[in-house]
């Protein structure tokens, strides 16, 4: 029996799968726990209006976070820590520091997609990479200070 899965089911497939399953499998078990639906042309065209909803909104979401990653690119991030001899700082900077900065220039940006390379302990410019989506990355430059 074909069938096409509401969620994921470990072993079997992800959402949105087509399978081809035992009769008594898909009737007892996935059907019966919500877990798929029996395939047929109707489920097959909600399907793929499903589908092309979802890529639109993708789309959508791809250029909203394009055109905040422009805006964002051409900002340059500036902060200031206390240092001792040979440039290094006490302390460093952290993403949560670098989201809050961003923050206070009108950016809601999640610390969770800025990633550090290395830590930012030394005096000077450094360039970090920012995700917003898997399909949109871009680097920002920050500068360290002396205090």
């Amino acid at each position: 029996m074909k069938v096409i899965l509401l969620q994921d089911v470990k072993k079997q497939g992800k959402k949105d799968d087509i399978l081809e399953v035992s009769d008594g499998y898909a009737n007892n078990f996935l059907i019966k726990n919500k877990l798929a639906v029996p395939y047929s042309k109707k489920s097959k065209e909600v399907l793929e209006t499903e589908l092309e909803i979802r890529k639109q909104e993708e789309d959508k979401k791809i250029l909203e976070c394009e055109a905040l990653a422009k805006e964002i690119g051409k900002k340059k991030l500036v902060f200031a820590l206390k240092s001792g001899n040979g440039g290094r700082t006490f302390g460093s900077i952290s993403t949560k520091q670098i989201a809050e900065e961003l923050k206070k220039l009108g950016f809601n940006v999640d610390k969770k997609c800025i990633h550090l390379s290395t830590t930012m302990d030394s005096i000077g410019c450094h360039e970090i990479e920012i995700e917003l989506h898997k399909k949109v990355k871009f680097k920002i430059t920050i500068e360290i200070k002396e205090k």
